[in-house]
């Protein structure tokens, strides 16, 4: 298949999400894509005035935007690989959830684990989220389980070589 092909199939698969921008976000644009194949959409900041997190501290950060999930579909606010590998700045709860009956608005739980102050602005992003299918189990009670290989190993079982 050729790369239009894939695209237009990757484009025909899309799922349809209602999003509402919330007042203080306005002018701030909607989470995007950065690149054709990106499978996280940037969250920004929608922050009045600069946020400083000392080395160790933490906040939540609103966003400015509230969502409508499908049924069977999540949203992942996940840490930006940037932020963290340049200022060790990260999102807490990582991923964090968002399902898809929450109405009010996304706001990603930042932290500063690097040695320095870091400061957010208003418009920056913060946090990527990633919308994901998911499936409610079923338990089915047994008293023994299938024997595998692993067995009961973990928990560093397989070694780091």
């Amino acid at each position: 298949m050729t790369n239009a092909a894939l695209q237009k199939l990757a484009n025909d698969n899309r799922v349809s999400i209602d999003i509402k921008v919330l007042d203080h976000a306005k002018d701030l644009p909607l989470p995007s894509y950065a690149t054709e194949q990106a499978a996280g959409m940037d969250l920004v900041a929608a922050i009045d005035a600069p946020m400083v997190l000392a080395s160790g501290a933490y906040a939540m950060v609103p966003t400015g935007i509230s969502i409508a999930l499908p049924s069977g579909y999540e949203c992942q606010v996940r840490p930006r690989s940037g932020l963290a590998a340049k200022h060790g700045v990260t999102v807490l709860n990582s991923p964090g959830t968002v399902d898809a009956d929450y109405r009010g608005e996304i706001k990603a739980i930042i932290i500063n684990h690097g040695s320095e102050p870091f400061t957010i602005e208003r418009g920056m992003r913060i946090a990527q989220m990633v919308i994901a299918r998911y499936e409610h189990a079923a338990w089915n009670i047994c008293e023994d389980l299938n024997e595998t290989s692993r067995g009961a190993g973990g928990f560093g079982s397989t070694g780091t070589k």
